[in-house]
């Protein structure tokens, strides 16, 4: 995911999202434990993507303080 198409979703799209991606990075370590990961690279991709999502909702928090 880019930042820049991060930016343009709203606050609760985001949170959403976050959450998705953070259920996805816990079954991919399941899976990847489990032998049933082909892709290793799913799992840093997933938490630079969450990374990137808090980021900018930390951002968004600290506008509006």
């Amino acid at each position: 995911m880019k930042a820049k198409d991060l930016k343009e979703r709203d606050t609760a799209d985001l949170k959403e999202l976050c959450e998705m991606t953070r259920k996805e990075l816990f079954a991919n370590r399941m899976k990847n434990h489990t032998g049933g990961l082909d892709d290793t690279s799913l799992l840093r991709k997933a938490r630079r993507d969450i990374a990137r999502i808090e980021t900018l909702l930390r951002e968004r928090a600290n506008q509006g303080s």
